[in-house]
């Protein structure tokens, strides 16, 4: 049987989650637990507490199978949408087919993936053991969780939440591009599952990371008792994405509050919990961020080693450095962002140094050796998604702006009136930056040259 179903229209993949190897173990459509979906021990014991319910490591093995899927099944150039259709044994299934967790967590993946998902849970033969409860550095009133990454939001939006709630705030771990992880004893050091299967057929879309971090964060705050979820995206980052969206691409809803309000209803469902998704830095901008937590004077340039770029080390290295290459859409944002904050880095940040250049090409060292139509590609991009965004603060991007205060209001507790109101400051606030940042370059940049009317 051929595990992918594809008509004129739509691509299907049927994948089912076993508990030990068989015969059918080496074929596609099969996951093998503790083999294709391995959890490392040292990891999942930072996640062990009095509170461990075993449907905590159910939902990292849904979170598992969904990263599968999703990168498995490559879309179709004249259709978006995918259908998906997965078995996965759990501890207890009843709770997993409860109507409010099972339409939830359809709901959730639909709306963030653009795809059709279809979920059977039966009954694990074997119970998982639990993993070793250590000795962990939890405070004994934990308030907020905040998901934490190597980018610049999360440095930032951790000092100004820690601030204010101290030790009561609990970083979770969510992905390092390099080994700087927390010392052991300390919890949520890193997302305890690792999908060793490799996906066969590669889509690049990535949708399913804003599940697994949404998702795994969610977990971190049952686990140690918080109520909020702190997710550290400015304006930019959590509604650019679906106010600017790429063409005819589903709009990128992983950081978006209505996503995570559905991730919200999911959790609250599955673990009989009431945990919110917090958004302090939605009503502005990357820059505002980063100048807020400077003026905390609790950084001495630390800030300076976050990433932001969304390449990886085998695109982005000058003579065996990794470098961000300077020039995608979260390079861009990042550096119109640390003009905003009258700040500035070492040239060897970036591998496009000199945005003054006339030309891409004379912005990059001369020993880079992937300057391609794959890397101008993404640079243009990365510039016209900023000039894009910017233009929305024109009266002609109101609509948009509308749009949006419809699909958000309610998530902030604010009217639509009240909510279209701060996004367009936001937007406003971004369209000056852009503006001034691109101004600083000359009219003779590349970048200047490429933005609508010559910004």
């Amino acid at each position: 049987m051929n595990h992918v179903l594809q008509s004129s229209s739509i691509r299907e993949l049927k994948v089912a989650v076993v508990e030990a190897a068989s015969n059918g173990a080496a074929r596609p459509d099969v996951l093998v637990l503790g083999k294709d979906i391995a959890f490392s021990t040292q990891d999942l014991e930072s996640y062990a507490t009095s509170n461990w319910d075993p449907v905590v490591f159910d939902a990292m093995v849904v979170a598992a199978v969904v990263e599968y899927c999703d990168r498995s099944l490559k879309r179709l150039s004249a259709s978006w949408a995918r259908n998906f259709k997965i078995k996965v044994p759990v501890h207890d299934p009843d709770r997993w087919n409860q109507p409010e967790v099972y339409d939830a967590l359809h709901d959730a993946l639909g709306f963030l993936t653009g795809d059709s998902w279809h979920f059977a849970f039966s009954q694990r033969k074997e119970i998982e053991p639990p993993p070793r409860q250590g000795s962990l550095e939890i405070p004994p009133r934990t308030e907020a969780t905040l998901a934490f990454s190597d980018g610049m939001d999360s440095r930032a939006v951790a000092g100004l939440v820690r601030a204010d709630l101290g030790h009561a705030l609990v970083r979770v771990r969510l992905g390092s591009k390099r080994s700087d992880k927390p010392p052991k004893g300390q919890p949520f050091t890193a997302v305890p599952y690792k999908l060793k299967k490799k996906a066969h057929n590669q889509e690049t879309s990535a949708r399913n990371r804003g599940f697994r971090f949404a998702l795994v964060s969610g977990l971190a705050s049952y686990i140690c008792g918080a109520s909020r979820i702190i997710i550290p995206e400015s304006g930019q980052g959590a509604l650019g994405p679906v106010l600017a969206p790429v063409a005819h691409a589903y709009p990128d809803y992983r950081n978006h509050p209505a996503f995570l309000r559905r991730m919200q209803r999911f959790l609250n469902a599955l673990l009989g919990v009431d945990i919110a998704y917090s958004f302090p830095r939605l009503w502005y901008t990357k820059g505002q961020t980063l100048r807020a937590y400077l003026a905390l004077g609790i950084d001495r340039d630390e800030w300076k080693t976050t990433r932001s770029c969304w390449k990886t080390a085998q695109w982005s290295s000058v003579d065996g450095q990794f470098r961000q290459c300077g020039v995608c859409a979260a390079c861009m944002l990042r550096r119109l962002s640390v003009h905003a904050a009258g700040q500035a880095e070492p040239d060897e940040t970036y591998i496009a140094h000199d945005l003054k250049a006339a030309d891409l090409a004379q912005s990059v060292p001369a020993s880079f050796d992937k300057m391609n139509d794959a890397f101008r590609e993404y640079a243009i991009a990365g510039v016209l998604h900023m000039d894009h965004l910017a233009d929305l603060a024109k009266e002609d991007g109101r609509a948009g702006l509308r749009r949006q205060a419809f699909e958000i209001a309610d998530t902030q507790g604010l009217s639509v009136e009240r909510t279209e109101q701060k996004i367009k400051e936001m937007i406003s606030q971004h369209a000056d930056e852009w503006s001034a940042f691109t101004a600083s370059l000359g009219s003779e940049s590349f970048i200047h040259n490429w933005v609508r009317g010559g910004r």
